[in-house]
């Protein structure tokens, strides 16, 4: 009988059955750096099992069934009549689900609320990140309409509640709403003070009229929405609910899905408002101070995406180069791959550790901590979200040809990767809002001057980053040709100050050579070869 020749030998075994949380050494001393001692073990037991979900052969297999059957349009019923609304299969409902049971749209009213939740969101995000955009948005609606206590005090617990309570209906009906928002529209895109959609008072106090357009409307299967359109007094913000309180459809029609790169599994619209209800969140004319906090919370959310889909691509090709071998022995062990992964670890350990300072920031509310956060969120937005796709990619590789195949789900990966830096203001608008912050609010740069000065005098390499960055910030001619390098180093520099303090020395030592003193060449893998890039690889490695 003549031999197979279909043995398959030197195959990696899928990364399934792991604790997504347990096994990043990065994410979990972050929490124990800012969850207090009495709440850690809680804290603890509720992110390692979200952990244990997001690294499962089930969840790992609704994901790809979210992103492989993209949600579907109907815009009218058998009968004719307009219904617009959005179909998904049954596999991402069960993920929206777990998220929100999971208490990712509940940071508000919870002790150490925002560090939990971000370290839930990370871990989601590398299940199925498209889940993550409506989780994200039902967070961050909470902020912005506590600028009306009513409004307030009716919608936030349906907000924070951890029931997924899908289909429309009143929400005076329901356990639970997921919300959106819309500021876009076709002739203005980031310049929301060019938008024209128009708001006409109606006779009930707070209540007006929608007429306009939204070119991207996010998450439109909603309960309600956060919207801006110019009213009498200028751009004002609006809450547009799906259904009406008496159980009538509001006037909410989707003219389109968006055909995206990435996010697939998550639905993005092109919605008309036409005698569309809506009640007043917030004063006349103060449409973007009342809806900013609430991109500022979305914002936090694109860093914390980027740097779970680092962590998974990153997870993916540490465990792929320890089981597949090559040249005579695992691929982990050569040292050029060994050089490629630990930069990679490296990217990712800092984009962790950059999220979550951040985000305890949001936990502490304290004047300094607001004046540290209206700086370093707009560099962490631009800098991390900037990293993630080049990361990915070069993760992708790590796996050869295998990575370039849908079975793998490095592409998945690959295809959401530049999200984040798109989304919720591009690299020029955070880079322009890092200008903005540094000009207009007292206290930004002393905060944030503060915080990378408690790593001072520990690496002499930061220390100099430290006065290089000084003597930038002294000059601003002709700043804003420039201010994409100024937050980029803004972010840098607090990488380095958070690792040198935090992180192992072999983190810090090799972060610090490369990214702050430029021993290090245009691509991954250029690391200097003294460094102890085994510990680096180790400690990216996912525990199996």
């Amino acid at each position: 009988m003549a031999a197979s020749t279909h043995t398959v030998t030197n195959q990696v075994p899928p990364l399934t059955g792991y604790d997504v949380f347990a096994t990043d050494r990065a994410l979990v001393e972050a929490v124990e750096r800012y969850v207090e001692a009495g709440l850690l073990e809680e804290v603890r037991e509720e992110l390692s099992s979200l952990g244990r979900s997001a690294g499962s052969a089930q969840v790992q297999e609704w994901a790809a069934q979210a992103d492989g059957h993209p949600p579907r349009l109907r815009t009218h019923d058998r009968w004719g009549h307009r219904v617009d609304e959005v179909e998904f299969h049954p596999a991402w409902h069960r993920l929206l689900g777990k998220g929100v049971s999971a208490g990712l749209t509940a940071a508000w009213n919870r002790p150490a609320g925002h560090v939990r939740r971000a370290a839930g969101f990370l871990v989601w995000t590398q299940a199925e990140a498209g889940t993550c955009c409506p989780l994200s948005m039902t967070h961050a609606a909470v902020p912005a309409l506590r600028a009306d206590p009513g409004l307030a005090a009716e919608w936030e617990p349906l907000l924070t509640s951890a029931v997924y309570d899908r289909g429309l209906r009143p929400a005076r009906l329901k356990a639970g709403v997921l919300f959106g928002m819309g500021m876009t529209e076709k002739q203005g895109g980031s310049d929301v003070r060019a938008n024209t959609t128009s708001a006409r008072p109606l006779a009930e106090d707070g209540a007006y009229e929608l007429t306009g357009h939204k070119w991207f409307c996010s998450a439109p299967m909603s309960d309600g929405f956060l919207v801006l359109a110019q009213a009498p007094e200028g751009l004002t913000c609006f809450l547009v609910p799906r259904v009406l309180p008496d159980g009538t459809r509001n006037v909410f029609l989707i003219q389109r899905l968006k055909d995206k790169l990435g996010n697939r599994s998550n639905a993005s619209a092109e919605v008309e408002f036409d005698g569309t209800w809506a009640r007043r969140v917030g004063e006349e004319g103060r449409g973007v101070r009342t809806i900013i906090e609430m991109v500022a919370a979305t914002r936090l959310d694109c860093v914390l995406g980027s740097a779970g889909l680092m962590r998974q691509a990153v997870a993916q090709a540490v465990h792929h180069c320890t089981h597949r071998s090559a040249f005579g022995g695992p691929l982990v062990d050569k040292p050029l791959m060994r050089n490629v992964l630990a930069d990679l670890a490296l990217e990712s350990e800092a984009a962790t550790a950059l999220a979550l300072r951040v985000a305890a920031a949001c936990d502490d509310g304290g004047e300094q901590e607001r004046a540290f956060l209206r700086l370093a969120l707009p560099a962490a937005k631009y800098w991390v979200t900037k990293r993630c796709a080049p990361v990915v990619v070069e993760a992708a590789e790590c796996l050869g040809g295998n990575g370039y195949v849908e079975e793998s789900g490095l592409p998945r990966l690959v295809r959401e990767s530049p999200l984040n830096s798109i989304w919720e203001g591009a690299g020029n608008v955070q880079a322009l809002d890092v200008l903005r912050a540094l000009r207009r609010e007292q206290g930004a740069l002393d905060a944030y001057l503060r915080e990378v000065g408690r790593a001072r005098g520990a690496d002499h390499r930061l220390d100099a980053a430290i006065r290089d960055l000084l003597t930038e910030l002294a000059d601003l001619e002709g700043v804003e040709a420039r201010a994409r390098r100024l937050a980029e180093r803004l972010a840098l520099v607090l990488q380095g100050a958070l690792l040198v303090r935090h992180a192992p020395p072999e983190v810090a030592d090799a972060f610090c050579a490369s990214r702050l003193g430029r021993e290090w060449g245009a691509a991954f893998g250029t690391l200097p070869h003294t460094l102890n890039l085994a510990a680096v690889v180790d400690r990216a490695r996912p525990a199996h």
